[in-house]
């Protein structure tokens, strides 16, 4: 089966790509570096493709900027979609965004209606932070030895089981929205982060930032973690972090 992966060079979409190439099927990459802007639709053609696994993200943190991305690229792919008879919608979002629909996460929120109000058949998955994540954060927010880390709770969960979740929910039927997936068990991202600069043999060390306004308060008082019903897949951070290579 042909499957468009959009963003598949990102940190959960390269997991997506492997997965379905490990299980027989043909991925089609749909990202910048294989000819496709997703923002302007330019290069995009879905001729052939039966499922779509939408991935992408930006980093921008901005309400506005966010909302102008994902609804321009869920846009252009429900119209290619619909143009070219995909079967299936299936979209990696956020657990808690419509408790914290600020910043980043209000374009979430958006990408989010507009593939239930689209006509091709979807299936929402909203996920925790990933267990890369504190390693992301420490490359961003940094001065010197000095590195600057949001106080948050955190159950995350690795990108490659994110990964298998949504190739497994693209090769079912549509669901709509699913369970929450999540990793085993609840950690701090200080301690992540404190934990994979040991990791790496990295200097420096690590500063607790309470980030202001409605996101910062999202991030410290549990509104970005599961509730009753949600998946909880392993590894833990610890055993994640074990494996990962020097």
């Amino acid at each position: 089966m042909k499957i468009a992966v959009a963003g598949g060079t990102g940190t959960v979409g390269r997991h997506v790509v492997d997965v379905l190439a490990e299980h027989g099927h043909q991925p089609v990459v749909l990202s910048r570096s294989s000819g496709v802007d997703l923002v302007s639709g330019q290069g995009l053609s879905l001729e052939g493709i039966e499922v779509v696994i939408d991935v992408t993200s930006q980093e921008s943190q901005r309400a506005t900027a966010s909302e102008r991305f994902f609804e321009a690229v869920t846009g252009n792919l429900l119209s290619a979609g619909k143009a070219a008879g995909v079967r299936h919608h299936v979209v990696l979002s956020i657990v808690g965004i419509d408790r914290a629909p600020h910043g980043y996460y209000a374009g979430k929120v958006l990408q989010e209606r507009l593939v239930e109000a689209g006509e091709i058949p979807w299936t929402i998955l909203r996920a925790t932070q990933f267990h890369e994540f504190a390693g992301q954060v420490l490359s961003r927010f940094g001065l010197g030895p000095v590195r600057a880390v949001p106080v948050m709770r955190n159950e995350p969960v690795a990108a490659r089981q994110v990964a298998d979740h949504l190739v497994g929910l693209a090769l079912q039927q549509p669901a709509g929205r699913v369970p929450d997936l999540s990793g085993p068990q609840e950690e701090r991202l200080v301690d992540m982060a404190r934990a994979r600069l040991k990791h790496d043999g990295s200097k420096g060390f690590v500063v607790p930032l309470r980030v202001p306004g409605a996101v910062g308060r999202a991030m410290r008082d549990g509104t970005l973690i599961t509730g009753p019903g949600a998946v909880h897949a392993g590894p833990t951070y610890a055993e994640w972090l074990r494996r990962l290579p020097v």
